[in-house]
């Protein structure tokens, strides 16, 4: 009996962190999924459109903000607008992640990548080897409206 209910209550506690974990990962498809409150306001730019965005403390947010203005060239894809950047960026091996949330700006360190993520995330932890540098403050559609290659710009705010 006493095996029963310690049983029970782990699966309870687990259910309980699991739905945690979902609720702060949520995403209803407008807006990014990842909050951040602190950081460093910039705009990307990509021909007339501008999109609010907010860099965090990070390694290698800080040495992008360092080489502000910088234009990056970017494809789209599945999931996100990805381009080689000309430098890498330095990162902390404990910011690499597994996946992303939707709306993420991140730098893939496996070829020096910056990429805006904003589809998909249910099935990002398959990818590796992501640093977290920020998100996009606008609705996600908006990068639904761009071209299929962009020439992007980005700003202090």
């Amino acid at each position: 009996m006493l095996k029963l209910l310690l049983i029970s209550l782990i699966s309870i506690g687990s259910l309980a962190f699991a739905s945690k974990c979902r609720a702060e990962s949520k995403n209803d498809g407008k807006y990014a999924s990842r909050t951040l409150e602190n950081g460093t306001t910039v705009k990307l730019i990509v021909g007339e459109t501008v999109i609010p965005a907010l860099l965090n403390d990070s390694k290698s947010a800080q040495a992008l903000i360092a080489k502000l203005p910088y234009t990056v060239e970017l494809q789209r894809y599945a999931h996100d607008y990805c381009g080689v950047m000309s430098d890498g960026l330095p990162y902390d091996k404990s910011d690499l992640r597994d996946g992303w949330l939707d709306g993420d700006i991140a730098f893939a360190v496996s070829g020096n990548y910056f990429t805006i993520l904003y589809k998909d995330e249910d099935i990002s932890e398959q990818f590796d080897g992501i640093v977290n540098m920020g998100i996009i403050k606008a609705p996600l559609s908006i990068m639904d409206t761009l071209a299929e290659s962009i020439s992007l710009r980005i700003e202090r705010d």
